[in-house]
């Protein structure tokens, strides 16, 4: 009874010293005083916080989003992406998207969806009925339509929905898929590589790209383009049908689920996390809509978090989207209760090793293990601490509202989560 006794006294101390440490930092920082900051850091389990400030405010996570919908995936897709769905129908084949955005795929491992359509006989229909989303998710910004991190969404992305141009030297290059060579303009009016915005126009400059640089431009979809981009790859007439596909259909999977994950983690894949959601959908047996899944999701896995959500998209673009730090800590207890922990320590970035924190943390075998999430006056960090004593914690460092550089703020939380790791 006494060690019990003693056991509880020192593990109430640790907390409390975990604490006091970080409300002292906080308070006394130069950098954190004119920004609005919340922190939790709680145990793998339990809801009673080791150390907290302000979080229960609510903050924008930007691509600290993408845990949530990395835990979604958890919770509805396998070992394996569902590629596409089919149905066999005499001498037809007639197929529908998942949401699934490894098909052609420049960044991701060959999809098996393409094997298996190239061996099929039948003529190929494709369905794009079940989608019923907007290009662009709730809050984005439109005028960043030709930015690389914002491609659009569709039931069957092809080639990440993207056009890929890759310099051979500096004023030559090259583009992926070569189907988008007939669409090129040449312009001396402008610099770089700009899209028009509501066609397939790519205008180019003398120096578009940088010899050994590649530039993504996201493409404008339609129905008629996946059909044609995929008619193009197959070597194969692929055409529209507009039916709904209501009776059971079967289904081809892709790529390893982890292989999406680690890649959405790394380097925070906004494309890939918008898709998931949809793909999260497709698994419910819902219509392909972000804000059905997430309500789905909301109500059917998150409805025990500590603070209700609004949650607007998959990827965290959306500036709509407000969390609390204890409600993303109470996240990551649910996902490490769903993942081994070697297998999600290679999902997440690590500190001064791998992903976005390649370049934090450095000098120590890892012991950050998490999700960055910054735009503009915004800087996150959300994940997993291992202490120099062995224990693991999750923890969500939120920083909203700056106007300093976001480098300063990002390496003041990068000092007092290490000294957590070291004194702790």
């Amino acid at each position: 009874m006494r060690t019990l006794l003693f056991l509880i006294t020192l593990f109430s101390l640790s907390g409390c010293s975990v604490s006091h440490y970080l409300k002292h930092e906080i308070k006394n920082s130069p950098v954190l005083s004119q920004q609005h900051t919340g922190v939790s850091i709680k145990n793998l389990t339990g809801d009673k916080a080791l150390a907290s400030y302000q979080s229960d405010k609510y903050f924008n996570p930007a691509s600290n989003t993408k845990l949530f919908s990395f835990y979604a995936g958890l919770c509805a897709l396998g070992d394996s992406l569902p590629g596409i769905e089919y149905l066999e129908w005499g001498e037809l084949l007639i197929i529908r998207g998942t949401g699934d955005p490894s098909l052609l795929h420049p960044d991701l491992p060959k999809s098996a969806v393409i094997d298996f359509l190239k061996s099929r006989k039948e003529q190929i229909f494709f369905s794009p009925v079940n989608f019923k989303d907007e290009r662009y998710g709730p809050g984005w910004a439109w005028s960043d339509y030709n930015d690389y991190y914002q491609p659009e969404l569709s039931s069957m992305p092809v080639y990440g929905n993207i056009a890929r141009f890759t310099g051979i030297t500096d004023k030559i290059f090259k583009v992926r898929p070569t189907f988008w060579s007939k669409s090129m303009v040449a312009d001396t009016t402008m610099k770089g590589i700009k899209r028009e915005e509501f066609q397939n126009s790519f205008h180019y400059s003398e120096k578009a790209v940088a010899s050994g640089k590649s530039v993504d431009i996201p493409v404008r979809m339609s129905d008629q383009i996946t059909v044609q981009l995929l008619s193009e790859a197959l070597k194969k007439e692929i055409k529209l049908i507009h039916i709904p596909l209501s009776i059971e259909l079967k289904t081809v999977y892709s790529i390893p689920s982890d292989s999406l994950y680690r890649r959405m983690m790394y380097v925070s894949d906004n494309m890939l996390a918008d898709q998931l959601i949809l793909m999260y959908a497709s698994a419910k047996g819902l219509p392909l809509n972000s804000e059905q899944a997430i309500l789905h999701m909301t109500k059917n896995y998150l409805s025990d978090l500590p603070d209700s959500l609004v949650w607007k998209d998959g990827s965290g673009l959306s500036r709509y989207n407000l969390f609390t730090p204890r409600t993303i800590t109470a996240l990551l207890q649910k996902i490490y209760a769903k993942v081994p922990q070697e297998r999600l320590f290679k999902i997440l970035p690590n500190g001064g090793s791998t992903g976005n924190l390649r370049n934090s943390f450095k000098g120590e075998a890892p012991f950050v293990f998490a999700k960055s999430g910054s735009f503009s006056n915004n800087y996150n960090l959300s994940g997993y601490l291992v202490t120099k004593k062995g224990k693991t914690m999750t923890f969500s460092f939120m920083n909203n509202n700056f106007t300093r550089p976001s480098s300063e703020v990002r390496k003041e939380v990068e000092r007092i989560l290490t000294e957590i790791h070291r004194k702790f």
